[in-house]
């Protein structure tokens, strides 16, 4: 356990325990406010986030900030995101089982320090890791779970969307959901 943000970023870019270290650019470790009330978590870097060491910053980034624009979210602001693996799963393949394993830990430990009140996973790998194994997001997206007095979303990943835009619709219904979320449970996301 780390007594503070800096302490643990300082350790984890540090990271050597699994062997995406030796194939990264830069470790991710996330970006916001890190007293932030809501988190979002996504499965991984991709290769954008990889070159400049900041999450969703690729074509799928693009998308989000546009969600988050309508719902009046800014990173760096009122938000913080991050992901399972800190580091780019080569060929952007999904995270292995035994990388999310060895790399959750770094993550909990930003939930413990950050004790978000809603915590949104973008995407199935998010989801099945944080909601629930069996989480399906195209039946499941933006359904509330409250879990140890924290609210959960799943709702598509970005990337997702810009594959199949018919979705895009679900996703902004889960946003403006959020919104509403954010209104009635966080106290200063708005200020």
């Amino acid at each position: 356990m780390y007594n503070n943000w800096k302490e643990l970023k300082a350790a984890c870019m540090d990271c050597q325990k699994c062997e995406m270290c030796k194939t990264r650019t830069n470790l991710v470790f996330g970006c916001g406010n890190e007293n932030a009330e809501v988190l979002f978590i996504g499965e991984g870097p991709g290769e954008q986030e990889d070159i400049k060491g900041e999450p969703f910053v690729g074509r799928s980034g693009q998308l989000l900030d546009k969600y988050l624009d309508a719902i009046g979210l800014e990173r760096n602001k009122n938000m913080y995101i991050a992901n399972i693996v800190k580091c780019r799963p080569p060929q952007n393949r999904n995270p292995l089982q035994s990388e999310q394993d060895t790399c959750i830990n770094w993550l909990r430990e930003q939930v413990r320090l950050m004790q978000p009140k809603i915590i949104v996973c973008l995407g199935r790998i998010a989801a099945q890791r944080i909601i629930s194994p069996d989480f399906k997001v195209t039946a499941q997206h933006g359904d509330i779970i409250e879990r140890r007095g924290t609210l959960l979303m799943g709702t598509f990943h970005p990337a997702a969307l810009l594959r199949n835009p018919n979705q895009k619709p679900d996703a902004l219904s889960d946003f403006l959901k959020l919104r509403d979320i954010i209104k009635e449970v966080c106290q200063k996301t708005y200020e």
